[in-house]
């Protein structure tokens, strides 16, 4: 395949027979060939691992943005979650306060 490359006409003949030989689709087998030139330095264009790259970042980039959206509703339930319990204690203290300064009269 790779003596096949300089000619256009004789580069698709060779991924049709390449490919039916191997049984896979002759645009598949010269897909592949094409990123092996682009990671080998040969062609322009993105190579596999900047592309792997690139897709762990958007995806880390998607789950950062995910997390900010939350972040405000849960702080703000956690707070008032807080503040409640906070109250409750607060009454406590001063009902067993009150009990205390009673059973002392």
């Amino acid at each position: 395949m790779s003596d096949a490359r300089k000619d256009p006409a004789s580069r698709f003949a060779a991924s049709s027979r390449i490919g039916e030989q191997l049984g896979i689709n002759a645009e598949t087998l010269r897909g592949w060939v094409s990123q092996a030139e682009i990671d080998a330095g040969g062609r322009p264009g993105t190579t596999s691992g900047d592309a792997h790259e690139l897709a762990e970042l958007k995806r880390e980039n998607r789950e950062l943005r995910r997390s900010n959206a939350i972040l405000p509703s849960t702080s703000a339930f956690f707070a008032a979650e807080l503040c409640a319990t906070r109250r409750r204690v607060i009454r406590e203290v001063v009902r067993d306060h009150f009990r205390w300064d009673v059973a002392a009269a």
